[in-house]
């Protein structure tokens, strides 16, 4: 039988496991990634609903997105993770409404009392006086430069900044400060601001990570359903390459027997299309996101549920989710060195570069801060 749709492609196989916890109907829910609503690890209670038959889903209405302000009291988030090429982070934005059901980000949301499935992607928050709170750190006496990553949990160009413009006013704080800064993101919108990253790359202060996962468009609207289409993406990395804007494609997350076959003619069309670097991430099932990838994987594709999570624990040393520094992101094993090998033949074969495009930060220029008194010597 065909393997997608809801079909078993194994008559005989076990049922798949489904997530118990608040659930909506299929209606509701269209365009969005998680299939459960479950509640977050520190509640009290937790929720489950049923359907009692009285309800149609004729007359059950899509979910809304909900955009609220968070007045937030820093902008930097700091860390000090070896495998991790930053130090420092912006996320301007709680939540994401591209609605990826493999975010490693959306445990977070239990931190702010709402779920991982389904809150996480239509309950948002905005922080509005991002620039402002950036501007007075970056102005600290004392504060010492190195790289900020924009856009690490939650994307900077999902659907409300077109609506906000923080991810753009934080640009041009780091513009005005020459301040180096990589961004990462699945969205076309980044384009919109190539009119501040064009001057910032030409002084080598900026490179962009643009995540294509897949090539499929059925796939990838169902696993990223508000995520532009991959070709959108594509014609980003061209777009931002002719600027003179370095480009890295991220092949984020390899997610066992469902792209995996797919690695190298991503780096291939992101070739073509400008890119200069490439990376991968395994999927990665931190905390709730094990159960929801599960539910998502008994929902979409019930008979491969059973095969690809004993590839994803064979490379996580036989559990869900692996930690440890060196491994967490690339995994262990067999299979993990597989994709790795593939991933560097093809980057030599596509004249990839070996090593990470270092930024400056010798023109940071602290004087830059609104009102600033210059300095007489």
């Amino acid at each position: 039988m065909k393997d997608g749709g809801g079909e078993c492609d194994d008559p005989f196989a076990v049922p798949a496991r489904r997530l118990a916890g608040s659930t909506f109907p299929t209606s509701a829910r269209k365009g969005r990634g998680a299939t459960a609503n479950p509640s977050g690890r520190y509640e009290p209670a937790q929720r489950e609903t049923f359907d009692d038959g009285w309800a149609s889903d004729d007359a059950v209405r899509r979910l809304p997105t909900e955009d609220l302000p968070e007045r937030a009291r820093s902008i930097l988030t700091r860390n000090t993770s070896p495998d991790l090429p930053f130090d420092r982070s912006i996320n301007p934005y709680r939540g994401c409404e591209h609605g990826c059901v493999y975010c490693f980000a959306r445990p977070n949301h239990a931190y702010v009392g709402l779920s991982p499935g389904i809150d996480f992607e239509t309950k948002l928050f905005h922080k509005a006086n991002a620039a402002e709170l950036l501007e007075r750190e970056l102005s600290v006496q004392g504060y010492v430069p190195e790289t900020i990553a924009l856009g690490t949990a939650t994307d900077p160009y999902q659907p409300i900044e077109r609506d906000h413009g923080i991810t753009r006013a934080v640009l041009g704080v780091l513009a005005r400060f020459r301040h180096p800064v990589g961004i990462v993101t699945k969205s076309n919108l980044v384009a919109r601001d190539i009119d501040i990253l064009a001057p910032m790359a030409e002084l080598g202060l900026v490179k962009v990570a643009m995540s294509v996962t897949t090539l499929d468009p059925v796939l990838a609207r169902r696993m990223e359903p508000r995520a532009p289409h991959p070709a959108r993406r594509l014609d980003a990395i061209r777009q931002l390459s002719r600027a003179g804007i370095p480009v890295m494609v991220m092949m984020a997350p390899v997610i066992p027997s469902l792209n995996d076959h797919e690695i190298e003619a991503v780096l291939e069309r992101a070739r073509e299309c400008g890119a200069v670097e490439a990376r991968h991430v395994l999927l990665r099932l931190p905390l709730e996101l094990d159960d929801l990838v599960n539910d998502w994987f008994a929902e979409h594709y019930p008979g491969r549920q059973r095969h690809v999570m004993s590839l994803v624990r064979e490379a996580r040393g036989g559990k869900a989710y692996d930690a440890t520094f060196g491994r967490r992101m690339t995994g262990s094993g067999a299979y993990a060195d597989l994709i790795a090998q593939r991933m560097r033949l093809a980057k030599q074969r596509l004249g990839y570069a070996d090593s990470r495009i270092t930024l400056r930060t010798d023109l940071f220029d602290r004087t830059a801060a609104t009102g600033a008194q210059l300095s007489l010597l």
